[in-house]
């Protein structure tokens, strides 16, 4: 009996023993044997797994009759069967097509191969390269058809342009989908919580999106934990300075005499004269004054930047987590207090609470403080004289600093920038709270599951602008002090209910989704400003409180707004035999802001067929990859102010027959306005070479926007109302290659490269003239048929005339009192007149061409990268010169005064410097418009990875880097850079060079 009892539990002992068990190994790469970090290793069936470290091990439980299967991006899967073993070392296999790499897209994900529109993604190893406030501005030069320009000022996001422009009235910037939550900005994330983000550029991609995507969408996955991990700690961080670059040189002090002198203005002549007398004469030319003020080189200076993060991922055999802080610090290059500093705290949590049952959370607290730079001293550095110190001793009325002023020279305008820029102070203190939790059920295990989503981003920011008395002179100064207090509360709520059926039967596989979208979204605002503010020379006195009570009237504002709208939204894809794809998505939208139309349907089609899955193309020895694409797409523009306005009856009196005429006037403004419609058509081809070195993307794209919202005259009236009376058209060829290739155990290189063109122009302008004007007068911008929107409008410059005999024998010239040294402009219709109907498109903002590269080489534990940008096709008004039409007792940039005419032959291309004072050669043209092409090495980055043996040393892996951001820039436009957002050039904040050293550790 006891032999019996025996031998049954000796039994019970081995099954319970073959229930649950440790397996362990490691995994490499069977093309070199290295080990592979993060490898993904699960249990078929379960949700419970784990990953290999850094030397490719891994330990996981299971029990005997399951089975391991083992999977990482660019590798084949193997799956094992667990019998009697306990180690288990996998050697995984390159996978030459990459088929299974999943990218993220509306409310759910799909195989590269599944894939029929245009989508480019970008993963966090070339992001973390870039030392920039705005994680944004790491794609530049990284995404065909994507156009990134950059701003300079601290805290301050680029522009950004997917495809070129959409609307005319209302929109231009991409929806940001953060996992999952929709936001307009991000300029509160930091680049160290970003997985990868995907660049959705075709309609057919981002139909499911509805009105809020019309400008393309770009989606962010943040990082997180994995199953089945021990906690993995890591910090990454970095600290350096900017340099502002390619500094604008100015004429000094000799060549601005000399122009005055030659203009022949005896007022300017008079005011050299002063300021000689005031600060006496240059002991190397005597007949200028002893100043010569570099304005620029004064307002700028070398600013520190620095980012610290540090994280911790993991996670359990049901639960993933991940916590992040981080905090950023840049100051700006205008040497003021002017700069920007971002503290942020991530966490987020996934449990799986049963086979069926999983909910997760997320939550973001982002605090940000901004110091705005007076932008206007750009623009008072440019025209201030180099005659004029920053500091005048004599000026012994100033207070609280003796600053300069040109007016007590007898110039018209103060001209020094540092009274704004030292009595001003402009501070922005943003707070977001963004949270979002998920449910998820699978009502039936592996095919359908039913998920509720609900967001919510909370914004309050507060701004603070003080103007401190002072007084220069009697033309410079502030008597009264004042102080402008307003808050800004926002609140988007989004609450989104999926249905998502996946099946596969025979060569089938199916996937369609269906649901709802909730949007609640709302903002306040309270703005007032008070004046003579008692102890204002204290922060403490910085309140409303200590205004005078009775300035406030006319300067309290506060207003609000709520808006609600619901989208119902399906999808359906399916493959056959993974060679023929076909998706369509369907998304009907109410919003109430378009009495006219309040409910409108949209969708898209796309179909694809992989080629090299054809019998015809196995076993080709060149093309491991090949697949034809093509989408048709539709999507309304929610970006419109919707209808609004009033009808109002004035009276009137005119002169009718000599007689003054009494009568009534009837207006109305009223914009019953229907949402502007983008349409879109889109082909391309994906493939992949020689086992996958090699990868191509090409796409060609015609882009409507249909129902086009412009401005338009009423007859009689005279007043502006806006209609859907236009369209337009975008059209370019995206191409995007890359090679990949280890050479040997040591040596790895890859090369990346793309370019978008980019044909814009209007196709429909349906109002009384035929065309669009925007701009000032003095700086026309017009949008006319076939022609590009918003382009430079004026004369074309043929030369300068060169002599009193060119002068004589051209008519044009005798009857406008012409000189030489003054412009010919081209006669465009011949009719021995020089007018407005001489004018032509001179020039657009948008580049017809744009491209980027990438090109990274690694030896043993070095890695080094380099990155390129540039653009082309683009034209940027330089406003700057041309605002000599307002004041002409200014500087002007060396380049003027080197290339100015001053004599027969000096040149055909610059008036002289009387010539630049006269009405004629100030008229907009082609001479104040300048090539915006630039060549740019975008980001250079060296790399060290300290080799230690965790086994034996137990220490954590740590990467240095070496990173210049934007350290050389090759363009011809006269300015600081030749990225100007809307191609107008008046003050913009130079874009400096960044030089960085940081440090990732990881434990």
């Amino acid at each position: 009996m006891k032999a019996k009892l025996s031998i049954l539990l000796l039994c019970f002992t081995l099954v319970s023993w073959s229930q649950q068990k440790t397996i362990s190994g490691v995994v490499t790469s069977a093309n070199d044997g290295m080990p592979l970090l993060g490898v993904t290793v699960i249990v078929d069936g379960t949700s419970k797994g784990t990953t290999t470290n850094f030397d490719g091990e891994y330990s996981i439980k299971v029990k005997s009759g399951e089975k391991l299967t083992f999977s990482f991006l660019g590798f084949k899967s193997q799956t094992i069967a667990i019998t009697v073993q306990t180690v288990i070392d996998i050697a995984l296999e390159e996978d030459a097509k990459f088929l299974d790499e999943v990218v993220v897209v509306g409310y759910g994900s799909q195989k590269k191969i599944d894939l029929t529109g245009a989508i480019s993604t970008v993963k966090s190893e070339e992001i973390e390269k870039t030392p920039n406030s705005n994680i944004i501005q790491s794609l530049q030069g990284k995404v065909a058809g994507l156009q990134i320009t950059s701003n300079g000022s601290p805290g301050a996001g680029p522009t950004v342009r997917i495809r070129g422009v959409n609307s005319f009235s209302a929109g231009g910037s991409p929806l940001y989908v953060v996992d999952g939550v929709f936001y307009d900005d991000i300029d509160f994330l930091d680049t160290s919580q970003i997985e990868s983000i995907s660049v959705l550029k075709d309609a057919s991609s981002i139909a499911i999106f509805g009105q809020k995507g019309t400008n393309g969408v770009i989606v962010i996955e943040t990082k997180g934990g994995k199953l089945q991990s021990k906690p993995t700690f890591t910090y990454s961080g970095y600290t350096g300075f900017q340099r502002a670059q390619n500094v604008v040189k100015m004429a000094n002090a000799e060549q601005f005499v000399t122009m005055a002198f030659e203009s022949g203005s005896q007022a300017d002549i008079e005011f050299v004269e002063n300021a000689i007398q005031r600060y006496g004469r240059s002991r190397i030319n005597p007949n200028i004054p002893d100043v010569n003020t570099d304005w620029y080189k004064e307002i700028l200076r070398v600013a520190p930047i620095s980012s610290h993060n540090l994280g911790v991922t993991g996670g359990t055999e049901s639960t993933t987590y991940g916590v992040n802080v981080s905090y950023f610090s840049q100051e700006g290059i205008l040497d003021m207090e002017n700069e920007y500093e971002r503290f942020n705290i991530q966490s987020n949590i996934e449990v799986q609470l049963s086979e069926r049952f999983r909910v997760g959370a997320n939550t973001l607290f982002s605090n940000s403080t901004r110091f705005n730079p007076e932008n206007g001293a750009w623009f008072q550095a440019y025209f201030a004289v180099p005659i004029l110190p920053v500091f005048d001793p004599l000026n012994e009325d100033a207070d609280p600093i003796p600053f300069s002023d040109a007016t007590l020279l007898g110039y018209r305008g103060s001209q020094n920038p540092f009274p704004v820029m030292t009595f001003n102070n402009n501070r922005v203190k943003q707070r977001r709270v963004l949270t979002s939790v998920f449910l998820e059920y699978a009502l039936i295990p592996d095919k359908l599951k039913f998920k509720t989503f609900y967001s919510h981003d909370y914004n309050t920011t507060s701004e603070r602008n003080v103007r401190l008395p002072y007084f220069i002179s009697e033309n410079s100064q502030r008597a009264v002090s004042s102080i402008r207090r307003a808050e800004f509360n926002s609140s988007n709520q989004y609450w989104d209910n999926i249905l998502t059926y996946k099946d596969s039967f025979g060569d089938h596989d199916l996937t369609a989704i269906a649901g709802a979208s909730f949007r609640d979204q709302q903002f306040e605002t309270l703005q007032a400003t008070g004046d003579d503010v008692t102890g204002i020379d204290f922060e403490s006195s910085w309140f409303l409180d200590f205004a005078d009570p009775g300035s406030f009237a006319n300067q309290v504002v506060g207003n609000g707004d709520r808006l609600y709208s619901i989208a119902y939204l399906s999808r359906v894809e399916y493959s056959y035999k993974n060679k023929y794809l076909f998706n369509a998505t369907y998304r009907y939208e109410g919003d109430g802001r378009f009495p006219k139309e309040i409910w409108l349907g949209t969708g898209s089609i796309g179909a694809g067929w992989v080629i090299s899955e054809e019998n015809f193309m196995k076993d080709n020895g060149v093309v491991d990859f090949l697949k034809l694409r093509g989408s048709w797409g539709q999507l309304p523009n929610g970006a419109l102010t919707g209808s609004s306005g009033t009808r109002t009856v004035s009276t009137l009196t005119t002169a009718i027959n000599d007689l003054l005429t009494n009568g009534i006037i009837s207006t109305n403004n009223f914009t019953n306005l229907e949402r502007e419609v983008l349409e879109e058509t889109n082909v391309g081809i994906s493939a992949r070479l020689f086992d996958s070195r090699l990868s191509l993307e090409a796409d060609y794209y015609i882009r409507d926007t249909k129902r086009l919202v412009i401005p338009v005259i009423q007859p009689i009236a005279g007043n502006t109302v806006l209609q859907n009376a236009g369209e337009m058209r975008n059209t370019g060829i995206e191409i995007a290659a890359g090679w990949n290739q280890r050479l040997n155990d040591n040596w790895s290189f890859s090369v990346n490269g793309n370019i978008g063109t980019l044909k814009n122009e209007m196709t429909k302008i349906n109002n009384n003239l035929g065309y669009l004007d925007t701009g000032s007068a003095e700086f026309r911008q017009r949008s006319i048929l076939g022609e590009p929107v918003e382009a430079f409008f004026g004369l074309e410059v043929q030369g300068v005339y060169q002599n009193a005999e060119q002068v004589a024998n051209d008519p044009i010239a005798v009857d406008n009192n012409l000189e030489p040294g003054d412009f010919i402009y081209k006669d465009q219709n011949n009719d021995g007149i020089i007018d407005d109907q001489d004018r032509v498109v001179i020039g657009s903002y948008l580049p017809e061409l744009t491209y980027g590269g990438n090109l990274q080489v690694s030896y043993k534990n070095f890695d080094f990268n380099v990155a390129i940008a540039g653009q082309t096709g683009n034209e940027i008004l330089n406003r700057k010169r041309g605002e000599v039409i307002f004041t002409n007792d200014t500087n002007i940039d060396a380049d003027f005064a080197v290339n100015r005419w001053h004599g027969e032959g000096t040149t055909n291309s610059y008036p002289s410097s009387a010539g630049r004072r006269k009405g004629w050669n100030q008229r907009l043209s082609t001479f104040f418009i300048e090539d915006g092409s630039f060549f740019r090495i975008q980001n250079v980055q060296l790399a060290y990875t300290i080799p230690f043996n965790n086994k034996v040393n137990k220490m954590p892996e740590i990467k240095l880097t070496f990173t210049a951001e934007r350290p050389l820039t090759l363009f011809k436009y006269n300015g600081f850079n030749p990225e100007v957002a809307n191609g107008v050039d008046r003050q913009t904040y130079p874009i400096p060079a960044i030089y960085t050293f940081g440090i990732n550790i990881k434990l």
